[in-house]
């Protein structure tokens, strides 16, 4: 761990994100537009520290990890105990 001195730190997350579409046409929709993060730090520790500090802890955040980059999603679907199949939602 690296040994620093953090006074405090804070972080605010806004996502911006669209919902459409009609639930009786089945043309629900969801598409993600961007989410902002602004953290704040407070901390007298040189800047060339914080900034490794700061890259180790965005580069090893599972949230920003799981938003930034492709991740196959795989679907299962149980009723009444079965396996239940939907086209282009469960996996084959």
């Amino acid at each position: 761990m690296m040994k620093m001195e953090i006074k405090g730190a804070s972080v605010s997350v806004r996502f911006r994100k669209l919902l459409g579409g009609s639930v009786l046409k089945g043309t629900v929709f969801n598409k993600w537009e961007s989410v902002d993060t602004h953290l704040k730090v407070e901390s007298d520790e040189p800047a060339d520290r914080l900034a490794h500090l700061i890259k180790n802890a965005k580069n090893g955040c599972f949230a920003e990890a799981l938003i930034s980059e492709p991740v196959p999603l795989n679907s299962t679907i149980e009723v009444n105990g079965e396996p239940f199949k939907i086209e282009g939602v469960t996996a084959d």
